[in-house]
């Protein structure tokens, strides 16, 4: 009886760990970013580098998956507009920390399409599906489709923009075989659920000037739709933020993020470089830039 209850206890303990080393791959500090519901400009093509760092994050290896704390994960994103409302997108995921040098996570692709700017809505609009492999020491599921609805609207120098993101996990990691069927209970429902989860993100920032502007960024998961897991087990992280327009060919952003619950790192640093390429002999940018 105590041997079981001290196993259970340890696979508890186990389930934070892991929760705080990967769920789905966007939010597992690969790519941090909350996205505009522009899509690219037809023929321009956007390449960026996406450098986070977890400074505080799990510190052991469970179920096979890799600790976060100290790793640095470099990913390569290509996002090229296809229409004034189409673009697809492209990412390499990788990883690295001491002693395991630089490693190939993943990719994913992901086209976009939104509502066209001549409608003319008072709010932004777009949809937004990612689908790609990650190994599993970095990540469950290994296989995931990503569907998010964007919404966002520019009211003066103020900007937010909500993603509400939704992840089928298209295969995830099985339970260790020798687990009790309580712990595999334990485990597919606060773990590595199968179904759809739900994990919104969201931005408010504002521009004193053209050149800058700061706010915050939010992001989350809060487990399998109509099973959400407890407060305990959710991840919620919190990046003031700064994004510089020091030309209109490349974007900067840089932030600092906060976890505030056990299974979330507690502290993340990330930084985003992109160059726009312009194939069309106009403005590089957002859609925006053709009207």
């Amino acid at each position: 009886m105590v041997r079981n209850a001290v196993r259970a206890i340890s696979f508890a303990l186990s389930g934070v760990c892991l929760l705080s080393a990967g769920r789905a791959l966007a939010q597992d500090n690969y790519e941090i970013q909350v996205y505009p519901s522009e899509t690219m400009t037809p023929k321009t093509l956007l390449v960026e580098l996406h450098s986070n760092f977890t400074v505080e994050g799990s510190t052991t290896t469970q179920f096979g998956m890799l600790a976060t704390q100290h790793q640095e994960h470099e990913t390569v994103e290509f996002t090229y507009g296809l229409s004034d409302w189409a673009e697809v997108g492209f990412y390499v995921f990788t990883a690295e920390k001491s002693g395991m040098g630089v490693q190939w996570v993943g990719d994913h692709i992901r086209p976009r399409v939104r509502v066209p700017p001549r409608w003319r809505w008072p709010v932004g609009v777009s949809l937004s599906t990612e689908f790609g492999y990650a190994r599993a020491a970095f990540a469950n599921p290994t296989w995931s489709w990503q569907i998010m609805p964007i919404v966002d609207q520019t009211i003066g120098r103020w900007y937010w923009s909500v993603n509400g993101t939704m992840v089928w996990d298209v295969h995830v990691v099985p339970a260790p075989a020798d687990s009790t069927a309580q712990e595999k209970q334990f485990y597919y429902t606060n773990i590595a659920p199968k179904g759809v989860t739900f994990g919104p993100a969201a931005t408010v920032t504002y521009a004193p000037s053209k050149f800058f502007n700061f706010g915050v960024e939010y992001y989350s998961y809060y487990g399998q739709w109509g099973n959400f897991v407890s407060l305990h087990y959710q991840q919620h992280q919190v990046f003031p933020v700064v994004n510089l327009f020091v030309s209109p060919k490349w974007e900067i952003n840089f932030g600092a993020g906060w976890g505030a619950t056990a299974s979330t790192d507690h502290l993340i640093v990330k930084c985003i470089i992109g160059r726009y390429f312009d194939f069309s002999h106009h403005h590089a940018g957002s859609s925006e830039s053709t009207q």
